[in-house]
């Protein structure tokens, strides 16, 4: 199974200014958030940014926050909030018909299905906030797909148990240029020169 654009959303967990000089390979985590975070825009996949707790901790690098859509701040761990699972899914559907006729007990509710419901996910601290956002995600039955390359832990043996721990639970661990060149999925693509700089 390919990633399909047009059902992406990708969410960015806690890439704060604070934070990252802890993280293993930081500079790299964050470069590979930002190829994510621009392609994205120039292809229209919604860009979901959180931090946590930032009177304390700070907002996010600041490249990589002028490319979210919105930012959402957290103080729980797991970013998958009311309000981010509200981001994520449209309204319901209003109801349609003569079901104004029926009623009201007899009227069946109408929930929208997610329009985007693949999930993108990458983030810090990989065993923490980004599991636990992503273990949230999937109980909420999305597809959750973790940027293995985007995340990162203080120490190697807490990010790799996470991957573990995700790979079990269902979710699909990946790369920044697997999502890439799977939402691009051919060089005719017309953002394939930019996207292609991107990697260079």
């Amino acid at each position: 199974m390919l990633l399909d654009v047009d059902e992406c959303q990708l969410v960015l967990v806690d890439y704060q200014e604070k934070l990252m000089p802890a993280m293993l390979g930081g500079e790299q985590v964050v470069a590979n958030a930002l190829k994510l975070a621009q392609a994205a825009r120039w292809l229209a996949v919604p860009v979901w940014a959180t931090e946590q707790n930032p009177q304390k901790l700070g907002g996010n690098v600041p490249a990589l926050a002028a490319l979210a859509d919105k930012t959402l701040h957290k103080m729980s761990f797991s970013a998958a909030t009311p309000e981010l699972l509200n981001a994520l899914r449209p309204p319901a559907r209003a109801a349609s018909g003569n079901a104004r006729s029926l009623p009201k007990h007899l009227r069946k509710p109408q929930e929208a299905e997610p329009e985007r419901p693949t999930i993108v996910l990458a983030g810090c601290e990989t065993h923490v906030c980004l599991l636990q956002t992503a273990l949230d995600l999937l109980t909420e039955e999305m597809d959750v797909w973790v940027v293995t390359d985007a995340c990162s832990s203080r120490t190697e043996r807490n990010r790799d148990a996470a991957f573990d721990r995700l790979a079990g639970a269902g979710a699909e661990l990946v790369t920044t240029e697997m999502v890439l060149f799977e939402w691009l999925r051919d060089c005719e693509h017309p953002q394939f020169r930019e996207i292609l700089q991107l990697i260079k």
